[in-house]
């Protein structure tokens, strides 16, 4: 039998999941979870053989419960679903250590199959997703208007910024304007959110 861990917030979603893979034959559902934290804890104490994680979920997003049970359980392979993938959210999952990202909209015996797949060491992604990451555009950043923007992600001031990364606030200010220009953004948030959504920060 594959151990499964499902964690999504949504709970209609996540028990119908859940009653779904309970028809598999090779397939037991041994935790759920309904936020990020509360699903690398029931990744310890059940020990899963795939965690299968929503890509959105408070405390802990899918990407950050890759990344935890990647170091701290790295035997559990890391299933990532998504309502809305973006190319960006597939690299940096895959960057996270998941070793599978597919929309919630697939066909219902897919994911079964993926969990699978994962559990004897392979990797599955879904074909669109990947073929849009694949044409996605190089980051036009240098990675100082990266780093600062990065930084001013959480509305830091500039000056905290600037004593952040060793330089003047006139430099950061510059920087963070040639990433808003560069990105053809509205303002600062807008900047983080295409660069985010890119796969860039």
């Amino acid at each position: 039998m594959i151990r499964v861990l499902l964690a999504d917030d949504e709970d209609l979603m996540r028990v119908a999941v859940a009653a779904l893979l309970g028809l598999e034959p090779d397939i037991d559902v041994v935790a759920q979870a309904a936020d990020g934290p509360t699903a690398v804890t029931a990744a310890l104490a059940h020990r899963p053989d795939v965690a299968v994680v929503d890509l959105e979920m408070p405390g802990l997003d899918g990407i950050g419960v890759a990344a935890e049970l990647t170091r701290v359980r790295p035997e559990c392979a890391v299933i990532v679903l998504t309502g809305h993938g973006r190319p960006g959210h597939l690299r940096q999952a895959l960057t996270a250590g998941a070793r599978g990202f597919l929309p919630k909209g697939s066909p219902g015996g897919a994911l079964a199959d993926v969990i699978r797949r994962v559990h004897v060491g392979g990797r599955y992604v879904d074909p669109s997703l990947a073929a849009d990451a694949l044409t996605l555009p190089a980051c036009p950043l240098t990675p100082r208007e990266l780093e600062t923007l990065r930084l001013a992600e959480f509305g830091a001031p500039v000056a905290v910024i600037a004593r952040r990364v060793h330089l003047s606030t006139g430099t950061v200010r510059n920087h963070l304007c040639a990433a808003v220009q560069k990105l053809g953004a509205a303002d600062r948030a807008d900047a983080v959110r295409t660069a985010r959504d890119n796969g860039w920060l």
